[in-house]
């Protein structure tokens, strides 16, 4: 399991009860089983090695990617496809999001569209039960134990937090058109890709006043301006 999983902290569901110290950290909303993101885990049942494979398309949710360089468009099609397995702490969930990605290259700035491949698994824990079904309390040292872990919510669990993790690291920080791209020129900004053979003339500092000064002289003023620049470089040559 990757280290941006584990580093992702969430509390597990409790009951909310107002004389309970604890009860500010329940959770305030519950899983919305309508949303193509949430997954019903029910029909898998408890019984560990049962397995369930589910395929859906669904409609990427806003900012999937890294904002303002590569990402999947909004309400574009994320193709999913999960393997849930039950085993004795929970549900382990692997799976692959398919979609196409939209940015702008880095070195020439133009439009990049690429396919996207983001494999991941993530494991979501069945919440502790008393003897009466009901949802235990964790206590803190469990919270210690299991921050790593997502706790399942009515049997059901949200892939969206999981999905952008994926996506995030799947995706390159640094779009390219192609491998190959040249870029822009950095004089005039100009994209090289379309003009390869596009250059700039290097002029030595030290004569650009006197080219501008013979821009604005007649032919007779330039060839003495020259004749002056030939003796100036024999006697620095002497």
């Amino acid at each position: 399991m990757s280290a941006i999983h584990a580093a992702r902290k969430r509390q597990p569901p409790e009951t909310c009860d107002a004389n309970d110290p604890k009860a500010g950290r329940a959770l305030s909303t519950r899983l919305d089983h309508r949303n193509p993101l949430v997954f019903d885990t029910h029909e898998l049942g408890r019984r560990p090695g049962a397995l369930q494979r589910i395929s859906r398309t669904v409609d990427a949710p806003a900012d999937l990617g890294v904002a303002g360089v590569v990402g999947v468009p909004e309400g574009a099609p994320v193709e999913i496809e999960l393997r849930l397995e039950s085993v004795m702490e929970g549900v382990l969930v692997t799976g692959t999001a398919r979609a196409s990605a939209e940015g702008e290259c880095v070195r020439c700035l133009e439009p990049v569209e690429l396919e996207l491949d983001a494999d991941f698994q993530e494991m979501f824990s069945y919440p502790d039960s008393d003897d009466r079904g009901r949802v235990k309390a964790a206590t803190d040292d469990e919270d210690d134990e299991d921050e790593s872990m997502t706790p399942l919510e009515d049997g059901m669990f949200d892939l969206e937090p999981v999905l952008r993790d994926a996506v995030v690291l799947a995706l390159p920080m640094q779009p390219v058109c192609r491998e190959d791209c040249a870029g822009l020129c950095s004089d005039c900004g100009i994209n090289l890709n379309d003009n390869p053979d596009h250059h700039h003339d290097a002029t030595d500092i030290r004569w650009a006043a006197l080219q501008e000064l013979a821009g604005s002289l007649g032919s007779d003023e330039k060839d003495n301006m020259s004749d002056a620049a030939t003796g100036v470089d024999e006697k620095q040559e002497k």
